[in-house]
């Protein structure tokens, strides 16, 4: 299927790996002109931006020197996010402002640089990665599971205030994917036991059995980010091999 997205210019926010990188590759193969951003040297991206997400001034960089190379911005991903495990009577207030800068902050500091020059065009697309942890916190994931519930709200806040002006925003909620996050040394399953084990017991907590492949959801992102979803807006895309039930 043609999604429409080609020659539409698109960022993607910690890209160089994981979802944000086949989010990069998927864009790039239906057309679009593509930057990736993170805090390695390189990157998938047409172009590529070194920068640190987490950090203010940061997000800002990477939205003008993308729309200062393609002459506009058209899509937006918030992809950047990470966390580690760890027990909420555990956590610092140096550890929440740390997790707040990254898993949320990157976030709205890139949607308020890249809104004024949507707006002045009357058309944009915004699709932020969330988690599953956000409909149904992770006690091992604590602030993480806080942060991407307030990008969850920041998402409808976005979408209900400049869909006058031709600006989509949606949310996407992976669960469990594999990616280093999970699956590198000392990542997310080295710090609850080990490894393989960890990792069957996850999947097995799905209802299809298994963590995603970060290209499927990358699929969802590409598909929220084109003119294929016109009518959607201020929504929540589960993409968690079911883990989480619709509640009605």
């Amino acid at each position: 299927m043609d999604l429409g997205l080609r020659d539409a210019v698109c960022l993607v926010t910690g890209s160089t790996g994981g979802i944000g990188f086949e989010t990069v590759q998927l864009l790039a193969s239906e057309g679009a002109h593509v930057a990736s951003s993170g805090r390695s040297a390189a990157g998938p991206g047409e172009l590529h931006i070194r920068v640190d997400l987490s950090q203010r001034g940061g997000p800002e960089r990477a939205v003008r020197e993308a729309e200062e190379r393609f002459g506009r911005l058209d899509v937006l991903v918030n992809n950047v996010g990470g966390t580690d495990i760890r027990k909420l009577e555990d956590l610092t207030d140096a550890d929440w402002q740390t997790s707040f800068e990254l898993n949320l902050m990157s976030a709205i500091r890139a949607t308020q640089a890249a809104v004024p020059g949507m707006r002045a065009r009357g058309a944009g697309t915004i699709v932020n990665v969330s988690s599953t942890s956000a409909k149904r916190p992770s006690g091992s994931m604590p602030d993480y599971s806080v942060m991407k519930a307030g990008l969850l709200s920041f998402s409808r806040l976005v979408a209900d205030l400049y869909a006058k002006d031709g600006i989509r925003c949606n949310a996407v909620t992976p669960g469990p994917t594999a990616t280093q996050a999970w699956l590198a040394d000392g990542g997310l399953a080295d710090q609850q036991g080990e490894r393989d084990e960890v990792l069957a017991k996850v999947g097995a907590g799905r209802p299809l059995g298994r963590l995603a492949q970060p290209g499927e959801i990358a699929a969802v992102i590409v598909f929220l980010c084109s003119p294929q979803a016109s009518y959607v807006t201020g929504a929540a895309w589960s993409a968690d091999g079911g883990t989480v039930p619709i509640i009605v």
